[in-house]
């Protein structure tokens, strides 16, 4: 059973301590975060810990991801465009709406 997060990936949790994390109760926000900042050893780590479910589920549903980010892993799994909250037309107007820069 997992139980913390690999030493490899402490630094990706810059404002937390990584060592508190539990990666099955948390494995929302460490998909998140380690698809976005990840280097190549923690991304092969990701994809051979969580399931395909699990990381379909955080690159459809987050907002946290960049536009980049979802369209990589959009591509690798070959999901509906429509169906990545972060690459819907819809949030990309509100989030112009929040920063507006």
């Amino acid at each position: 059973m997992l139980e913390s997060l690999p030493e490899f990936a402490h630094h990706f949790f810059w404002d937390t301590d990584a060592a508190q994390i539990n990666p099955v109760q948390d494995f929302y926000c460490v998909i998140e975060r380690l698809i976005e900042y990840g280097d190549d050893p923690v991304i092969k780590w990701l994809v051979t810990t969580y399931s395909k479910e699990q990381l379909q589920e955080v690159i459809k549903t987050s907002r946290k991801i960049s536009k980049k980010t979802a369209a990589l892993w959009q591509n690798y799994y070959d999901l509906p465009w429509e169906d990545i909250r972060c690459l819907n037309k819809q949030y990309q107007k509100t989030d112009k709406i929040f920063w507006n820069y």
